[in-house]
């Protein structure tokens, strides 16, 4: 999206989700930057995007004790993203791989932060309702919350599996070499054995 919307309610977290997709066929590493880090939890904010791959980034506001004067907000992310190698781990990016001094092509992309109060929303909601009293308009704002909490988990249940694949096969990577030596050791001596066992056996057999 241009702008990340959230829904502001008093000590009450808000998220935002923000799909980052990869149309190339090169790898490409991005980074989420705020003007108010202590404000928001950005998961992840740095990650390797596979060619003709997507991620989804969690974007949370922390619960506020008080409202922003006029519920505008002038907080600002900024997203990069630039070409890596192929199979670049998200661990072995250098720390001037999002530096615009690096030489690299670094592409950025600003987005806004606006708020969303709860009366703007239960508008909405009975400005839909044709024939309903104020219990159906509640009856409404309440299926739109349950339907809003489970996409989050369904979306948070899919970034976790993707996570998992991802410590998968990092693991596997990295004990890929120590695999292959013990299974080629257990070849050579099962061969060995093998062989010894056909050597005894011509030596016991009468000439």
């Amino acid at each position: 999206p241009d702008e990340l919307k959230f829904l502001f309610e008093l000590e009450k977290q808000s998220y935002c989700d923000l799909k980052v997709a990869n149309k190339t066929e090169h790898y490409v590493a991005f980074k989420v930057k705020t003007t108010s880090p202590k404000k928001y939890f950005v998961r992840p904010n740095t990650g390797v995007i596979q060619p003709w791959d997507s991620c989804i980034i969690r974007v949370t506001l922390q619960a506020q004790r008080e409202y922003p004067p006029d519920m505008q907000c002038k907080d600002k992310f900024l997203l990069q993203s630039t070409i890596v190698p192929p199979h670049t781990d998200v661990d072995e990016l250098p720390q001037d791989t999002f530096t615009k001094d690096s030489g690299k092509t670094l592409t950025e992309c600003k987005l806004k932060v606006s708020y969303i109060s709860p009366s703007t929303t239960q508008r909405s909601s009975e400005s839909g309702a044709t024939n309903g009293d104020g219990q159906g308009s509640e009856t409404i704002s309440t299926i739109q919350r349950l339907k809003e909490e489970r996409d989050a988990a369904v979306k948070q249940t899919q970034q976790l599996q993707h996570e998992l694949e991802m410590v998968k096969r990092r693991r596997n990577q990295r004990n890929g070499g120590n695999g292959l030596s013990l299974k080629l050791a257990a070849m050579v001596g099962l061969i060995g054995l093998i062989i010894g066992f056909i050597l005894k056996l011509t030596l016991a057999s009468p000439t």
